[in-house]
C-alpha cells in the first residue's frame, strides 16, 4: 500500500517555516505600526516584541514536535491533547477559510501585479486561477517537487529582501521630522497593544511546517531545529526591513505611506524602483501560495486517515506518493475563493489561528503532565525554556489578540460561526466509527 515518504530534512523545514510566514505583509505593515507608535525606537521595540512572542511560539511548537512527532502537526496536537472534534474544527477552518483563503488572496495579489508588470491584458481571475492550478500540479508530483519549488521561491524572497535592505541603505536618509500625532485612547500602552496586532499577523504562519511531519526525516529532530532556525531568520529579516524603512523614510514618512517598500525603491531608483518592488512583491506572494498548497493538504489527509473526513482524501498516489486528492481539493477550494470578494471575510477569521495557538500552549502543558507520569514517554531533544511561565505568557498574548480582534472587528463572528459549523460535520463523519466501536464493545 503506498504511503507518504520521508524526503525532507532540516533545511527544508526551516525554509518552509519561513515560507509560511513571509508574504507581502512585511512590505506594507511597517507603516501600519508607525501610525500607532510615533518614534523609531518604539517601532523597532514593537517588532522586536513581536519577534520574541513568535520565538516563544516556535519554542512551544518545537517541543510539541519533539514530544509528539505525529502526522498532521497542529491538527494531531489538538486531537491527542484534547478531543478529535477540536482537531477536526481546526482542519475544517483551514480548508474553508485560513489556508484556502490565504492561497486565494496570494494568487489574487500576484494577479493584480501581473498585468502592469508584463503589459499583458489578462483578467485577474484567469491569472490567479492559473497560478493556483500550476502549484497544485507541482505539488501533485510529490512532496520533493513541491518542497523544492517552495524552497526556490523562499530563497528568491531572501535575496529580494536582502536587496531591498541594500537599496534602503543607498536611499537618501530621511530628515528627522516627528510624525503627526494620531489620537489613541488609553495612551502609550494602548498604542503599543494595537500596533502588536498587525505585527503578530505579519509573523504568523510558522505552524504550517508541522503539517508535513509525515514527510520529514527524523521529525522529532528536524522539525524542532527547522522551526527555531526559520523563526529566528524571519525575525532578523523583519527587524532589518524596519530599520531600513525608518532610516530611509523616518517615522513620519513611514506613517504617511501605505507602501513603504515601494516608496524606498522609488527614492533610490526613481520610477523603475516601483517596478522592481512590484516584481519582488509578486514573487513573494507566489512563494506564499506555493507554501499554502504544499502544507495544508497534509492536514486533510490525516483527517481522512483518522476516519473523520472523506476517505478519498487519504488516498496516496502510488507513483508520486503524494495525497493527490487532498492537494487537488485544496487547489479547487482556493480557486473558487479567488473568484469571490473574499478579502473582508479573510480578515474576519484571522483570529482563528491565534485561538489554536493558545490551545497549542495548553497542549504542551497537557503533554508534559502526561509524560511525567509515563516512564515510556519519549525524551524530547528540545524543551521550552522557562516553561510554564513562558508558555503561559504566549497563551495570554495569543488569546489577547483574539479578544482584541473580536472587539475591533465585530464581523469576526463569521469566522467563529465557520469554526463552530465544523462540530456537526465532525459528528456526521465520526458516526460510523462510533457505531463500529459500539458494536465491537457489545460483541
Amino acid at each position: 500500500m503506498p504511503k507518504l515518504l520521508r524526503r525532507l530534512g532540516t533545511r527544508d523545514a526551516a525554509l518552509i517555516v519561513m515560507g509560511g510566514i513571509i508574504g507581502s505583509g512585511i512590505f506594507m505593515n511597517p507603516s501600519v505600526v508607525a501610525r500607532y507608535v510615533h518614534s523609531g525606537a518604539l517601532v523597532m521595540l514593537v517588532w522586536a516584541a513581536g519577534g520574541l512572542i513568535i520565538l516563544l511560539g516556535g519554542g512551544i511548537f518545537a517541543e510539541l514536535a519533539a514530544r509528539r512527532p505525529h502526522d498532521g502537526g497542529l491538527y494531531a496536537y489538538m486531537r491527542d491533547a484534547f478531543h478529535p472534534s477540536l482537531a477536526f474544527m481546526y482542519g475544517w477552518t483551514l480548508l474553508l477559510v485560513s489556508q484556502s483563503g490565504g492561497a486565494a488572496a496570494a494568487a489574487v495579489t500576484f494577479a493584480r501585479y501581473f498585468a502592469p508588470l508584463t503589459g499583458w491584458q489578462v483578467s485577474t481571475g484567469i491569472v490567479a486561477g492559473t497560478a493556483i492550478l500550476f502549484f497544485t500540479a507541482i505539488n501533485a508530483l510529490g512532496v520533493r517537487s513541491g518542497a523544492t519549488t517552495q524552497n526556490a521561491f523562499m530563497i528568491l524572497k531572501i535575496v529580494a529582501i536582502g536587496g531591498f535592505i541594500a537599496v534602503g541603505i543607498l536611499a537618501p536618509h530621511a530628515s528627522n521630522v516627528s510624525p503627526p500625532t494620531l489620537p489613541v485612547s488609553g495612551g502609550l500602552l494602548a498604542a503599543i497593544g494595537l500596533s502588536l496586532v498587525p505585527v503578530l499577523f505579519a509573523y504568523s504562519g510558522w505552524q504550517t511546517s508541522s503539517f508535513l511531519t509525515a514527510e520529514l526525516k527524523d521529525p522529532q529532530v528536524t522539525l524542532p531545529r527547522g522551526m527555531i532556525a526559520g523563526v529566528v531568520a524571519v525575525i532578523v529579516l523583519y527587524l532589518a526591513v524596519n530599520a531600513v524603512c525608518l532610516r530611509a523614510l523616518g517615522p513620519a514618512g513611514l506613517a504617511a505611506t501605505s507602501t513603504p517598500a515601494s516608496e524606498i525603491a522609488r527614492l533610490a531608483f526613481g520610477p523603475i524602483g516601483l517596478r522592481i518592488m512590484a516584481t519582488v512583491i509578486a514573487l513573494s506572494t507566489l512563494g506564499f501560495l506555493s507554501n499554502q498548497i504544499l502544507t495544508s493538504p497534509r492536514v486533510y489527509f490525516q483527517m481522512a486517515a483518522d476516519g473523520t473526513f472523506f476517505k478519498q482524501f487519504a488516498a496516496i498516489n502510488p507513483m508520486t506518493h503524494a495525497p493527490v486528492v487532498a492537494i487537488v481539493a485544496q487547489g479547487l477550494v482556493a480557486l473558487v475563493i479567488s473568484f469571490l470578494p473574499y478579502e473582508r471575510i479573510l480578515n474576519y477569521v484571522t483570529c482563528i489561528d491565534y485561538i489554536f495557538f493558545g490551545f497549542s500552549a495548553i497542549a504542551l502543558i497537557v503533554f508534559r503532565n502526561r509524560d511525567a507520569h509515563d516512564p515510556s514517554a519519549p525524551k524530547p531533544i528540545v524543551r521550552m525554556p522557562g516553561h510554564p511561565v513562558t508558555t503561559l505568557i504566549f497563551l495570554a498574548v495569543a488569546w489577547g489578540v483574539v479578544v482584541d480582534v473580536m472587539i475591533t472587528s465585530h464581523e469576526t463572528i463569521i469566522g467563529i460561526a465557520i469554526l463552530l459549523s465544523g462540530l456537526p460535520v465532525y459528528w456526521f463523519f465520526a458516526r460510523p466509527s462510533r457505531r463500529a466501536a459500539a458494536q465491537r464493545s457489545s460483541g
